[in-house]
């Protein structure tokens, strides 16, 4: 595989002299085009040691405006990211639509040099490659443009780089123990190296080689291969606006556009749901209430706190219909929990920042610390709920969102976070009666809103997204609750009891997986 990249070729100095100024034009005239466009650019660098690949960021840094590209070199994970999973800190610093990101030691450097010295079984390290690729389909299904160098230099060139850096007073720096202990392991590196690259070079995030022996060639390769990226992307892009249609990656089925098919597979409503076949009546009295409740507490309390010196982190999803009682719901169980080591996030329409990251952007960057509990009042889900229903996203994207957000979801559990997802429920006519209500109540009235009534009259569309939701998304390792919310006592003891009973199941278990100490390593 990396024959090519060890042919010692060469770009003399006064044809790069002579390319550079016109690349450097195109590159920067590229950057100002892709601040208008609806789609972010992510450039990874990885390969042998010194072959160029911070340099070469260097380089790109030089030649297009600084202002609008981000740079991140990933060190070890901190302790503050050890104790949240593996693609938080990549998801944190993921850019917006409009930006262009080089990345540098990024989400293949940890799995890869511990394949590399023998830490797990390639089995695992397929495992792991098959989680960065379905990361990588996640974002470039959004539309995001992935490109991934892998610089490389052969062994004797590897070691003559090496050499010559250590000679140099201005850059020895650069050169450590780990990268002569990476040199005498140069060939399992390169063994791994081709595994990875074979196993994760899709059309949609290619990796490409390139030699790193002459820094001119290096910097040419990379830069024209931007450069031609961008072009071709911009200009498809470019087109399909100026042709009016959506800029979104996507094909619209057969027989009409996207919307046309939300519109069809909601006209008829279901007669049979999930929801159909709570049983509504069920109630507590309020003598049974004052009774239960103080035991609950105090029981989800002593869970918590229990796992909170386990280290277990705890997330919890409300959704429902409006005046399903949600709120009343957090309100119940954040009390009972320690102020200090929980937080309610509230999720309403996203804003410009959100807007411009994939979904799932604004909710991995608030998934707490080892042993916090995060509840979020509304969340992810509203991908396939109210963006579905609504229009605010084509069929293909809210229908791949399913898969997207299993993958993220397992990626909490498999961490050890313990995930309660729970779905609210009242029949129409009490929803009608708490409105009724709300109009009345002074202190009530904001809850109000004409996007309450007009929800409203889309009943039973959302009932055919939330069989859907359920249906699809209900895992053994993420299961939905469905509460019979008519009964507001019963509403909040339900969830107080599945909280307590998702806590008591987690401490059964093994410690989870992190926090973990700092490998030395990169990555």
């Amino acid at each position: 595989m990396f024959e090519s990249a060890q042919l010692g070729r060469k770009v003399a100095k006064k044809a790069f002299d002579q390319a550079v100024p016109a690349l450097r034009v195109e590159l920067v005239e590229l950057q100002q085009r892709l601040r208008r466009a609806d789609f972010p650019v992510l450039v990874l660098f990885a390969g042998v040691d010194g072959a160029g690949k911070s340099e070469t960021i260097n380089v790109l840094n030089q030649w297009m405006d600084p202002r609008w590209i981000l740079n991140s070199a990933y060190q070890p994970p901190s302790e503050e990211e050890l104790e949240r999973p593996r693609f938080w800190r990549y998801w944190r610093d993921l850019p917006a639509n409009g930006q262009l990101a080089l990345l540098l030691s990024a989400w293949y450097s940890r799995p890869f040099l511990e394949c590399v010295y023998g830490k797990g079984s390639w089995a695992d390290y397929d495992k792991e490659l098959a989680g960065i690729a379905a990361f990588e389909r996640v974002l470039a299904d959004d539309g995001a443009l992935i490109l991934k160098f892998w610089m490389h230099l052969s062994r004797a060139r590897q070691k003559q780089r090496l050499r010559s850096l250590e000679k140099d007073k201005l850059q020895s720096w650069r050169i450590t123990d780990t990268d002569w202990r990476h040199w005498k392991s140069y060939d399992r590196y390169v063994k791994v190296a081709e595994h990875t690259i074979r196993a994760t070079s899709t059309a949609r995030a290619p990796w490409m080689i390139v030699e790193g022996t002459d820094p001119r060639y290096r910097s040419l390769t990379v830069a024209t291969t931007i450069r031609d990226a961008l072009r071709a992307r911009l200009g498809r892009v470019e087109r399909r606006a100026a042709h009016g249609r959506p800029l979104a990656a996507g094909v619209a089925p057969a027989g009409g556009s996207p919307e046309d098919a939300v519109a069809a597979s909601l006209a008829e409503p279901l007669q049979h749901t999930v929801l159909t076949e709570l049983d509504m009546a069920l109630a507590v009295s309020p003598l049974d209430y004052r009774r239960e409740l103080p035991r609950l507490e105090a029981k989800v309390n002593s869970l918590f706190r229990r796992a909170k010196q386990r280290k277990i982190s705890m997330v919890c999803v409300f959704e429902g219909w409006d005046a399903a009682g949600k709120g009343g719901a957090v309100r119940r169980l954040a009390g009972v929990l320690d102020a200090r080591d929980c937080r309610v996030i509230p999720i309403g329409e996203p804003t410009d920042e959100e807007a411009a990251h994939h979904y799932l952007w604004r909710f991995w960057r608030q998934i707490g610390r080892a042993g916090r509990v995060t509840i979020f009042d509304r969340s992810w889900y509203g991908r396939v709920l109210v963006e579905r229903v609504e229009n605010l996203a084509a069929e293909h994207e809210w229908r791949r969102a399913y898969t997207e957000i299993n993958e993220f979801e397992r990626e909490l559990t498999d961490f050890g976070i313990v995930l309660a997802k729970f779905w609210l429920h009242i029949t129409s006519d009490e929803q009608l009666k708490r409105f009724t209500q709300r109009q009345e109540i002074p202190y009530k009235r904001w809850k109000l809103t004409e996007q309450d009534w007009r929800n409203r009259d889309k009943w039973p569309s959302y009932e055919t997204a939330v069989q859907d939701m359920v249906e699809r998304t209900s895992t053994l390792g993420a299961p939905w609750t469905l509460v019979e919310a008519n009964c507001k006592r019963h509403a909040r003891l339900k969830v107080l009891r599945t909280v307590a009973g998702v806590l008591e199941a987690a401490l059964a278990r093994p410690a989870p997986n992190g926090p973990k100490k700092p490998s030395r390593r990169r990555g």
